[in-house]
């Protein structure tokens, strides 16, 4: 798949305005604030639609945008540390689950882990809920460019070790990097898998 256009579309506070718009296949980014979503959803689109900044938190609403008028990427605010309140933090978590439990249009979700840190136990706290409510997710692992071929092997088997005291079988993953575009394609093409499963 080929990303020839993408416009942005709305900002939600809540599945409610989420509804009002055109019906089409969706695909929702979420993770860790500071994870690097924002960088790896400007790669994917060829776009800078995508607030970057060296503070966490800027996502604090439901984004989403048109690629190829064909389907939604869905930009969901991160979860864990930001300069928020914890209210604030609890009620962005809140209105994301209930758009990941109640979007009819969702097909999947990417779900960004930094592949240079242990796993944190707010990462496998919100994969189990998305196991356990049946949601179909990728696991993205965001800085590949940060190590070598050996290193990654490492922290994959770690990361895949310590999912598998929680799960029979771990998750799907693809490798990503913002900087080199590794992943790209791989993300792309699921996408595009999805597409033609939900026609």
């Amino acid at each position: 798949m080929k990303i020839k256009n993408v416009k942005f579309v709305t900002s939600s506070p809540s599945i409610k305005k989420v509804s009002l718009i055109e019906k089409k296949a969706e695909y929702a980014f979420i993770g860790r604030s500071n994870v690097g979503k924002s960088s790896l959803i400007n790669m994917l689109t060829n776009s800078n639609l995508a607030k970057t900044s060296s503070n966490p938190g800027k996502t604090q609403l439901i984004n989403h945008y048109m690629v190829n008028e064909q389907w939604y990427l869905v930009d969901l605010p991160g979860y864990g540390y930001a300069k928020t309140s914890k209210i604030k933090r609890a009620e962005f978590m809140k209105f994301s689950k209930e758009y990941l439990l109640n979007s009819t249009q969702l097909r999947c979700i990417f779900l960004l882990i930094d592949i240079r840190i242990e796993l944190q136990k707010n990462d496998l706290n919100f994969m189990t809920w998305l196991g356990t409510n049946n949601l179909p997710f990728i696991r993205v692992f965001s800085k590949a460019e940060k190590l070598n071929k050996h290193k990654i092997k490492l922290a994959l088997n770690h990361q895949n070790l310590e999912i598998s005291k929680f799960w029979e079988t771990p998750p799907p993953y693809i490798l990503t990097s913002a900087k080199t575009g590794m992943g790209k394609d791989e993300i792309l093409k699921k996408v595009e898998k999805y597409n033609t499963l939900s026609l």
